[in-house]
């Protein structure tokens, strides 16, 4: 990793073996739906559809095109973006050859943000289908979430709130959160280091300035895919034009000395004053019953606190495997056999964000998302699911059903570790979330570390701590 004078970090891992001839870059930046101001929930994600302009821009390479993502397809590559509770993710696949135009074309749109109104409203209402085509497993999840750690705010936003924001307000957030030490940039794939970086400096080296400094309507000349990359046509870093005025490389630097004591932080104590609310301890009660949410079918949502994947990521990789048993042998087999009459008759366990573990640091969740057949009411249910968690924790496991659940989560990482994008998304996570992380090569090694006895005490702990438990029923209309 490499840190730039302006904060920005940067990690670079040359894997020819995983996709020769092909680079990924991901730009991972510490801002989510935890940190939307309040009334406009839902900034983060707009700011997310905001970097991918569906118009070009004056002094671009594409001016009357679709903005970045005609110039990545132009280029043979791919592109696509996620916002999360704590953070947003950007991911570019690309062949090796054009990475330095992809690189400048990512730090241009970062220099370059600048949104109509017109734009902002059209990405609003992309929003809103989002968000009305959500899949239920999202829903349940934030309402867990929400119950356990209050002021915690879901990714997608609330279009309600979203419909009367102004571009003064979507800027404003991105001056607050898009600057260098609050991001990171990380490139992967068949690539020299060395060439990679000498192209990062030249590029995002005005980025933390424009950033911190606040120039919002910066427009900036970016190659289309095959230009000569020469620093005099690149100009990213030395020029900015600032309301179609030019504005000299010293006027930069010296307002680049405007930071505010939280944008020059360390990146640690970054990582540690942006925690979110959500991260403080959860309600202290064995049960919080939410309000009910609308489903197809009976069913319950029961959602437990994760450990800490930084300050105890034993634990939480025993409950990464713990939510693999009860997924995918112990809760099957009893949602297909009867209990008196009285059953299941489907049952899903997810382990962290929507089902990404590791994808976000704490706090997170394990969701157990359980069919009611009729006559089985929402406490027999849970009392069900409690009576399979028992038998885990009062285990251990036989070794056979332990070495399967780490051998599938196993199969699952490698497939991901195979993918550039997926690779350089892991690696900027890593460095802005799980500070101390080994990296994603070192996980194999720590889940085979995890024992039947420590997953024993996982089921324990969610045995003993808190719970929700929001009833799923049907809306009428639907199918019983």
């Amino acid at each position: 990793m490499t840190v730039l004078p302006g904060g920005l970090r940067v990690c670079l891992e040359s894997v020819p073996q995983y996709g020769r001839g092909l680079a990924a870059v991901a730009l991972t930046v510490a801002a989510g739906g935890d940190d939307d101001p309040a009334g406009r929930h839902g900034t983060a994600h707009l700011v997310e559809h905001l970097m991918f302009p569906r118009s070009g821009r004056e002094g671009s390479a594409d001016p009357a095109g679709e903005g970045y993502a005609a110039l990545v397809a132009g280029a043979g590559g791919v592109c696509n973006a996620e916002t999360h509770r704590d953070h947003t993710v950007f991911h570019t696949t690309v062949p090796a050859e054009l990475l330095p135009d992809a690189l400048a074309w990512e730090a241009g749109r970062l220099l370059g943000f600048a949104p109509t109104e017109d734009v902002i409203r059209t990405e609003t209402d992309v929003i809103g289908e989002e968000i009305r085509g959500a899949g239920d497993a999202g829903r349940y999840w934030e309402s867990a979430l929400g119950a356990l750690y209050p002021g915690s705010r879901d990714s997608f936003g609330t279009q309600a709130e979203l419909a009367g924001i102004t571009s003064g307000e979507v800027e404003a957030f991105f001056r607050a959160h898009y600057t260098a030490p609050r991001m990171v940039l990380s490139v992967v794939g068949d690539v020299d280091p060395a060439r990679v970086m000498a192209v990062v400096r030249e590029v995002f080296g005005g980025v933390g300035v424009i950033g911190v400094a606040g120039v919002a309507r910066a427009a900036v000349e970016i190659p289309a895919a095959g230009e000569p990359r020469a620093a005099e046509g690149i100009r990213a870093a030395g020029v900015a034009r600032v309301a179609g005025e030019p504005r000299a490389a010293e006027g930069i630097r010296a307002a680049g000395e405007v930071r505010t004591a939280r944008e020059s932080r360390t990146a640690e104590q970054t990582q540690a004053a942006r925690a979110p609310r959500a991260a403080e301890a959860p309600r202290a009660a064995t049960e919080i019953r939410t309000a009910p949410l609308p489903a197809a079918r009976p069913g319950v949502a029961v959602g437990h606190p994760l450990p800490d994947p930084v300050a105890d990521r034993p634990a939480y990789l025993a409950a990464a495997v713990l939510a693999q048993v009860l997924g995918r042998s112990r809760l099957p087999a009893l949602a297909r056999s009867a209990r008196d009459g009285h059953r299941l008759t489907s049952a899903t366990v997810t382990c962290g964000y929507h089902g990404q573990w590791l994808a976000s640091a704490a706090p997170d969740l394990i969701l157990a998302v359980l069919g009611r057949a009729p006559g089985t009411e929402v406490g027999r249910a849970v009392d069900i699911w409690r009576s399979v968690l028992r038998a885990v924790a009062d285990g251990p496991l036989p070794e056979a059903e332990h070495r399967r659940a780490v051998n599938s989560l196993l199969v699952a990482w490698h497939r991901q570790a195979d993918s550039l994008p997926t690779r350089a998304v892991a690696l900027g996570r890593d460095a802005l979330l799980l500070p101390g992380s080994a990296g994603p090569d070192a996980l194999p090694a720590e889940l085979r570390r995890t024992t039947p006895a420590e997953v024993a005490a996982a089921a324990r702990a969610l045995l003993e701590g808190p719970v929700t438990v929001t009833e799923l029923a049907p809306q009428k209309g639907t199918v019983g």
